[in-house]
């Protein structure tokens, strides 16, 4: 039987968060940096972070649906279309925080406070785990369903919360304006205007939700 299977899952998710929170750390990072530079370290943080998501992803996707079966949300006929404006936020996020890398991010940006940077200071990490938890609404739940996906707001928030420990321990004054000026939670301050200020990663993310809407029965099975 695979029972085994969001046992591993979950296991893999601690593993990925302690060895960011503990790499990431005030003194292991400079320790490390001290050693290796700033690139190396970001190397050696990107391996072992690649070391371990890939297992986490070919153990869900190698054995998907299994465990005891829980729910499936796409039963209800009005939870698609309330689920999918939301999932366009998520990649909106995402790509917003790609074009405009957050001061509170590993790999750090300008720290002008515009576009997404107004809905929240984790742009990326947040739309990473906004996608996880709307997945769960709509996709055939069971538990390594439940495991994997559950697991990317979980580690989104708790490594967010740990990055801005972390950065208002060891960046000074700068940073800490920037945490002031802006949210934690999306939207916890307003920023509306964010969505479209620039408008390409609202088009952009409005694309990709629609992309993933028609192509995912082809690349993952189900109905999209």
């Amino acid at each position: 039987m695979d029972s085994w299977v969001p046992v591993a899952i979950v296991a893999l998710w601690a593993l990925f968060l302690g060895t960011h929170m503990g790499l990431s750390s005030r003194v292991v990072r400079s320790r490390l940096v001290g050693v290796l530079g700033e690139r190396g370290f970001l190397g050696i943080y990107s391996l072992v972070a690649f070391a371990i998501f890939v297992p986490l992803v070919w153990v869900y996707f190698s054995h998907r649906h299994a465990g005891a079966y829980l729910w499936y949300g796409s039963a209800i006929a009005w939870m698609r279309p309330v689920v999918y404006p939301w999932m366009g936020l998520a990649f909106v996020l995402v790509i917003g925080g790609n074009l405009n890398p957050s001061p509170a991010s590993i790999a750090p940006g300008s720290g002008r406070i515009r576009g997404v940077l107004r809905i929240t200071r984790h742009p990326l990490f947040m739309g990473v785990g906004l996608f996880g938890l709307l997945h769960l609404f709509v996709a055939r739940v069971h538990m390594a369903e439940l495991a994997f996906f559950g697991g990317l707001p979980v580690v989104s928030l708790i490594g967010c919360w740990h990055q801005d420990r972390r950065k208002l321990a060891s960046e000074g004054e700068s940073f800490r304006r920037f945490y002031e000026e802006t949210a934690f939670l999306p939207f916890a301050r307003g920023g509306f205007r964010g969505l479209i200020d620039p408008p390409i990663a609202l088009v952009l993310g409005i694309g990709a939700t629609i992309a993933l809407r028609v192509f995912h029965p082809v690349l993952f099975g189900g109905a999209g």
